[in-house]
């Protein structure tokens, strides 16, 4: 066998090299970062916690709470039925009514967990703020950007906290890598690209199967909200989205199943696609690109994810404890609890929550108008 003569010059062996020093050929592995992915608790403030509206979700407010030992006292639903299950499986010792005025007035309530559904929820997030209660609300925020605009000046004027209850923030993975751009260990932020391809047709024959836009509007804010929290960390503003939305072949269900973004921002760009009506081998797959490095999560669906971050050092893949249900609820409601405590913005206050939902507007209505859109400019869905 003849022998392979390298034809490089000086200059690309040299290139070449500089690459294999910096572990980008070699392969190293080194310990990950630790970063502060896990919800928090507050270290004494343990305030009586009421909830309005029972529905299947708020199971896993509910457990969430419980494990962390929040104190609900309160649950309350316009199916009184509904609230006696909760509070027979969750909180045996809490009032259940189906008047949220009976919750409101009461001064021994200091926080209300709105789960309601976005036209229901607009008048009692309201309500609640007049009667100065800090108030978690069930994401989507609001269905008019002026309208939580007004919402937030509210609570602003009333000295209490607004958040809402983006939970995927908290899901191990997402956080992890939202923190770990935070604290620039992959450099400046370049590309987010999230693929996700799975059943969601389980919303056929609810409430949801009346949504239009379920796939954008009620599952994607999760990832429009993700996608805002790294582009806040990284100080960078969204520019335009373009997206549609399409019925897939033999879908048996009345919203469109498919959909994809793409997001152009400052120095960089973002995609989202999801396919929503299939049945076998599902993934959820989510790629961060960086000046320095970048981070890979994969796995069969939401809660089992692995994350690889890969920089000049080599690669490393943290240990994450924990699961999206129910992390994120403890960590939506832990994080306001533990604002109030320490005086402070909540990190998922409503204001900055509407960045996110102007992403979701937007891309809503360019996939209704099939032109890119700027965040922002749409204010209602």
């Amino acid at each position: 066998m003849s022998e392979i003569i390298s034809t490089d010059t000086d200059d690309q062996k040299a290139l070449k090299d500089d690459y294999a020093l910096k572990g980008r050929s070699t392969g190293g592995v080194f310990a990950a970062p630790e970063l502060p992915y896990l919800p928090r608790d507050p270290k004494g403030y343990r305030p009586r916690i009421a909830l309005i509206g029972c529905g299947g979700i708020t199971a896993a407010h509910l457990s969430a709470y419980s494990g962390a030992g929040y104190q609900v006292v309160a649950l309350c639903d316009a199916n009184l039925a509904r609230a006696e299950s909760r509070r027979a499986e969750f909180y045996p010792d809490a009032i259940t009514t189906a008047e949220a005025d009976e919750i409101l007035c009461r001064d021994d309530i200091e926080v209300v967990d709105i789960a309601t559904h976005p036209a229901d929820r607009l008048p009692l997030i309201e309500a609640a703020l007049n009667a100065r209660k800090h108030v978690l609300s069930q994401k989507p925020f609001v269905l008019n950007l002026d309208d939580g605009e007004r919402l937030c000046d509210l609570a602003d004027k009333k000295g209490v906290k607004l958040a809402v209850n983006q939970n995927g923030r908290w899901a191990p993975h997402l956080s992890y890598m939202r923190e770990a751009v935070k604290a620039g260990v992959i450099g400046d932020l370049v590309s987010a690209h999230i693929s996700i391809h799975w059943d969601h047709t389980w919303v056929k024959g609810t409430a949801f199967e009346n949504i239009h836009d379920v796939v954008l509007y009620d599952f994607a804010i999760h990832w429009f909200d993700f996608v805002t929290t790294l582009l806040q960390s990284s100080g960078r503003k969204a520019n335009r989205i373009q997206a549609s939305r399409s019925y897939a072949q033999g879908q048996n269900i009345k919203p469109p199943m498919l959909a994809q973004c793409i997001l152009e921002f400052d120095g960089g760009q973002a995609s989202l696609i999801f396919d929503a009506p299939l049945l076998y081998g599902a993934q959820d797959a989510t790629y961060i690109g960086g000046s320095q490095g970048s981070l890979i999560s994969v796995g069969p669906n939401l809660g089992e994810q692995s994350v690889t971050l890969h920089t000049a050092e080599g690669t490393a893949t943290p240990e994450l404890t924990g699961t999206w249900f129910n992390d994120g609820f403890h960590g939506t409601m832990g994080e306001l609890l533990c604002a109030i405590e320490e005086d402070r913005i909540p990190t998922n206050n409503a204001r900055e929550n509407l960045q996110s939902l102007a992403l979701c507007f937007a891309a809503i209505s360019a996939a209704n108008e099939g032109i890119g859109k700027v965040p922002g400019a749409v204010r209602t869905i």
